[in-house]
């Protein structure tokens, strides 16, 4: 399954509303926004969104319903998490994990 275009357009709007320099790639299978040459969020293949997140604040941002760990090859991501569609769904909930990203990137030194 390709990204969801809905999902990629959205994030798009919210990062150019915020003025940062973002790049986008085809990464994972899906649309990849770097903010700053840091990788920050992606529209997923899956559907959904991949979502960069403080490593501090893991328990607390996987215990969220439709939000699971990333894996890859086996092995967990931290700091990465998994947003599934239905998560997104509400008013407000896509715009609340891009700031999320955004403020995590927001610590890392540009690329």
């Amino acid at each position: 399954m390709a990204y969801d275009e809905g999902i990629a357009e959205q994030i798009r709007e919210r990062l150019a509303a915020g003025g940062y320099e973002v790049v986008e790639k085809k990464m994972f299978g899906g649309l990849a926004f770097m903010v700053e040459g840091n990788l920050a969020v992606a529209a997923s293949r899956e559907g959904g969104m991949l979502v960069r997140t403080d490593p501090d604040e893991a328990e607390e941002v996987e215990a969220i319903p439709g939000v699971e760990s990333m894996e890859m090859r086996g092995h967990r991501m931290p700091g990465w998490v998994f947003v599934a569609p239905e998560a997104l769904a509400a008013d407000g909930a896509l715009d609340g994990w891009v700031e999320r990203a955004l403020d995590f990137v927001a610590n890392l030194p540009p690329k």
